[in-house]
């Protein structure tokens, strides 16, 4: 019984830190436990190890730490592409071994068999295509390819020249720090992929994270056959309740039930409840993408538009302070009749006329916005630049 609850002990630690980790900005658990979990794991834990390394090696300990950090966030490397591989590997390893015996069951064919080994492909497939293709890189040769597709909106995005790159960035591009390029579209850098996510490869990310999202489910959902198939077959139900006596009810089977799964399948209830929550996860992630591209904005124009936006709602409410101000001044210097309670307590405030709106002149329509993702436009352009030369 004691093994049992070891492991519902840590299924629950497993996904109290993977949620603290990858959701514990999220809004709604501002002020939470789960806040201040995320805080110490993505920084505390960090700055407690910094500490302790000084204290032991001194500067050349610290210097070490800022070389290795230096290389693993700041400079491109195939850190996180490894990690990806090998958990995506042993994954699927233990999954083999440890359910394929159960494979055809009474509940699940075998053709499950082989069609995992297409699945997990694809997936793999879909990884190196959004790992190793162009994002969008702009440079001397194609920046008048680049430049003509996106017009400048004149709030997030105006014409001005790249420091580093020393030609004019097209309207949607940025520069990334790590991968050190301009890239078109830009939305982000991304780790996992060691590749910036941009004009070009949008479409691979955004199926990437699709296909993992049903490839999690289709193992979960898979292992509760097989475990299903099992219950039905070794007849638990029936020797709990003719054998054991036990009352032929959900809440009275349902706790026997799960310690014999716990005692017999324990391996494959951590690897389900893994595929789960991973799930979860990416369906999330999924659906903020999903919501981007329909709208035909990027990550990297989400903060834009915030920081825009707070900027202009603060210039706005600085005017209209500074024309309230000159308002009750000259109502000062010159008599007249007083304004009605009424009156004053239903007059707009000036602040509220000051709100900013976000205009996003790129969004033109869902159908539309999907297209130029699947078909980037740089790509049409370059066939009519080939057609015309051609033709």
């Amino acid at each position: 019984m004691g093994v049992q609850w070891l492991l519902v002990c840590h299924g629950l630690v497993t996904l109290l830190v993977v949620v603290s980790f990858l959701c514990g900005r999220w809004p709604i658990f501002d002020g939470t436990f789960i806040q201040r979990i995320h805080i110490f794991l993505t920084f505390g834990a960090y700055d407690y190890f910094q500490r302790f390394v000084n204290y032991i090696f001194g500067t050349k300990g610290t210097n070490a730490i800022l070389s290795i950090e230096y290389y693993c966030c700041d400079r491109p490397n195939p850190i996180l592409q490894a990690i990806y591989l090998a958990i995506i590997g042993a994954t699927y390893y233990f999954i083999v071994t440890s359910s394929f015996n159960y494979i055809p069951g009474h509940y699940i064919g075998g053709i499950h068999r082989y069609l995992s080994v297409v699945a997990v492909g694809v997936g793999v497939l879909l990884f190196l295509l959004t790992s190793f293709s162009d994002p969008g890189i702009v440079n001397n040769e194609n920046f008048s390819r680049y430049v003509s597709v996106y017009p400048y909106d004149n709030a997030i995005y105006i014409e001005k020249e790249c420091s580093t790159c020393k030609f004019t960035k097209p309207a949607r591009s940025k520069h990334c720090s790590i991968c050190d390029r301009c890239v078109a579209r830009f939305d982000h850098h991304c780790g996992w992929m060691n590749n910036c996510i941009g004009e070009r490869n949008t479409r691979y990310f955004v199926a990437f994270l699709i296909w993992h999202f049903i490839l999690c489910v289709y193992g979960a959902v898979a292992i509760a056959l097989i475990l299903a198939g099992q219950l039905k077959e070794s007849q638990v139900i029936y020797i709990l309740t003719e054998f054991y006596g036990i009352d032929n009810s959900f809440g009275s089977l349902a706790p026997h039930v799960v310690q014999w799964f716990l005692g017999s399948y324990n391996t494959q209830i951590l690897i389900m409840v893994f595929l789960a929550i991973v799930s979860l996860l990416l369906a999330g992630f999924f659906g903020y993408h999903a919501n981007l591209c329909l709208t035909n904005t990027t990550t990297n124009e989400t903060f834009k538009w915030h920081e825009y936006l707070s900027w202009k709602r603060k210039v706005n409410e600085a005017r209209a302070s500074a024309e309230a101000l000159k308002s009750s001044l000259a109502e000062l210097s010159q008599e007249k009749p007083p304004q009605s309670k009424w009156k004053t307590f239903f007059q707009r405030s000036p602040l509220k006329d000051t709100e900013p709106v976000k205009n996003n002149i790129y969004d033109r329509g869902y159908i539309r916005n999907v297209s130029e993702i699947i078909f980037p436009l740089s790509s049409r352009q370059l066939f009519k630049q080939y057609k015309s030369k051609s033709g």
